[in-house]
């Protein structure tokens, strides 16, 4: 009996080491929400560190919209993304098989969520929501939790149809170009996202906000917060549910390790601030899902 364990554990190594040689190279996502470049710059060093790990080049790929990291999930060309919930619902709803949930981010005081938020210049005259009614306003894109599936439901359930009570609904095209739309005056008003810690004037401790100030391409001062949705659940880093589980393995822990590994590095990742990256299971997204399927459905 020992024996057979014995050889039966050198197959199931060897049968490892035999997927590991399966991959060839492995290719990284990221979602929209600021520019190509500032997205690489960003996620280089983690790139770095996962094809330190595999050893196979490591390549990451910055889409123009979201759609194009889903249907890189959806289609094999993608191994591994950070998603929004609402992008990683799409995913799910499509093919529920395409992708194994990972981790998810933790904010510095231990919360695994996130809110859309409202706002406008400070010099604007506009100090609420009610105030930009009849005014241009932005999201980010169709498949943005935060920057539309969230915040749309939610104004649509108080203030009605959204394209009657704002002159104009528009899409700028991600959270990076919404913030600096707002801030140049294309758009009275618009949404992005935050983990609602720390200081506004900082951008908060993470998210889109956080990002725009650290690249000096807003001073939150000049602008000014005017509603916040409900908490909404952080989205989640997935990997390629085909992919060799070793792989799959590797690369979740490197990341799970990253904040004490490389606190830089995860900075980067998490967009700011957080504490850990933690594992995430379906539960925290079936709201999401139901909404997903909602918004399908009237589309």
């Amino acid at each position: 009996m020992k024996h057979l364990i014995a050889i039966l554990a050198a197959t199931t190594a060897l049968s490892g080491a035999v997927q590991a040689q399966e991959i060839k190279e492995f290719n990284i996502g990221i979602l929209g929400g600021e520019n190509a470049q500032d997205r690489l710059t960003s996620n280089e060093c983690y790139r770095a560190a996962i094809e330190a790990s595999l050893g196979v080049p490591v390549k990451v790929f910055t889409p123009a919209d979201y759609d194009g990291v889903i249907q890189g999930l959806l289609g094999g060309t993608l191994d591994m993304a950070w998603l929004g919930a609402s992008a990683f619902a799409k995913i799910h709803l499509t093919d529920p098989n395409a992708v194994e949930l990972a981790l998810t981010k933790q904010n510095l005081d231990g919360s695994t969520g996130y809110y859309s938020i409202a706002f406008a210049r400070k010099d604007s005259g506009i100090t609420k929501l009610e105030d930009a009614k009849g005014k241009a306003f932005a999201f980010a894109e169709p498949n943005s939790t935060s920057g539309y599936l969230v915040p749309a439901a939610e104004m649509t359930a108080t203030y009605g149809p959204l394209e009657q009570y704002f002159s104009e609904v528009k899409f700028s095209g991600g959270h990076e170009q919404t913030i600096v739309g707002v801030a140049n005056g294309d758009f009275a008003a618009g949404v992005s996202w935050a983990d609602g810690l720390g200081n506004w004037e900082d951008g908060y401790n993470s998210g889109a906000f956080r990002k725009a100030a650290d690249a000096g391409l807003v001073d939150m001062n000049d602008l000014v917060e005017l509603w916040k949705s409900k908490l909404i659940p952080e989205g989640p880093m997935v990997v390629r549910a085909a992919l060799p589980q070793d792989v799959k393995d590797k690369v979740t822990a490197l990341t799970a390790d990253l904040h004490e590994t490389d606190k830089d590095c995860a900075y980067g990742v998490a967009a700011g601030e957080a504490k850990d990256f933690i594992p995430v299971t379906l539960d925290a997204y079936t709201g999401i899902i139901e909404a997903r399927k909602l918004q399908d459905a009237s589309n």
